[in-house]
């Protein structure tokens, strides 16, 4: 059955996006003051649109963007699309939102953003996902990402609508979409990094009491240079070291040859009671 799409922005130029810049980088790296903004007002804009013009009678099943132990940044906006969501169900005394996962089974390194539509098909091509198909019948699904670029992801998802014969009514929401195809799909990576320069950028959105991890940032801390690594771990908590370290294993970074010289600095810490190396020493 054939999908249909929605999303809360269209990009039409590489300049004016909708939304800010700043807030989307930020969002990508786990603040979640700003996926809980995002994931609201992309909620607002589905009921606006869809729901509240009746096209909606089943229960409705909310699926994010798929991954394999570590969320995608998508996951920390789904929370807050499902809250916002459910308020407007519950008030039209409709059943709330049903969620489950869809899960992949390839991780890689290459920073999907900067990759054109040939590269980023290559790329998630290998890769295979796997969903409950019968707890899914009679339902709507809703599957969640946060921006489509060129529709490789998108493509993956149909593969397995196809693969697990589903039925259902489905929509593939978006917060934004490149609608300007005359665009380089590496805007992506301007949008992502826009508030993220180095390492040390990341400091204010983890100790901003509201950090959600997910993968991009777990990836990135892992893959930077290594000095620069070992001064930004310097004044962390533990509780986030650990975090950080637990969520590389659930993803087997341990298993990946540039991961590794800083994934075992992390773990020469936590288990070998070594105190982490002050700047200049």
């Amino acid at each position: 059955m054939l999908h249909k799409t929605y999303s809360l922005h269209k990009i039409h130029t590489s300049t004016s996006f909708g939304f800010d810049a700043g807030h989307y980088s930020r969002f990508k790296f786990g603040d979640g003051l700003v996926s809980a903004q995002f994931g609201t007002d992309l909620a607002d804009g589905f009921i606006r649109d869809v729901l509240s013009k009746g096209r909606i009678q089943q229960q409705i099943v909310v699926i994010s963007s798929p991954y394999a132990f570590i969320p995608t940044a998508t996951f920390a906006m789904k929370d807050h699309f499902v809250y916002r969501l459910n308020h407007w169900l519950a008030e039209n005394d409709l059943p709330i939102v049903q969620e489950t996962k869809v899960h992949r089974t390839i991780t890689y390194k290459e920073d999907y953003g900067e990759l054109d539509a040939a590269q980023r098909m290559s790329l998630i091509g290998n890769d295979s996902f796997h969903i409950d198909a019968e707890f899914l019948k009679g339902k709507t699904l809703l599957f969640l990402d946060d921006i489509k670029i060129t529709g490789s992801h998108e493509r993956m998802i149909s593969k397995m609508i196809k693969q697990y014969n589903l039925h259902n009514d489905i929509y593939m929401l978006y917060f934004a979409e490149l609608a300007n195809t005359a665009i380089h799909p590496n805007i992506e990576n301007y949008l992502n990094y826009h508030d993220v320069k180095s390492i040390f950028d990341l400091d204010s959105i983890i100790s901003s009491g509201h950090f959600r991890v997910n993968t991009r940032i777990v990836k990135y801390i892992l893959n930077y240079d290594h000095d620069s690594f070992c001064v930004f771990l310097q004044n962390k908590p533990q509780a986030f070291i650990s975090e950080l370290y637990n969520m590389a294993l659930g993803n087997s970074y341990h298993t990946m040859d540039s991961y590794a010289l800083n994934l075992n600095y992390i773990k020469d810490h936590l288990f070998n009671n070594n105190k982490l190396l002050q700047y200049g020493n």
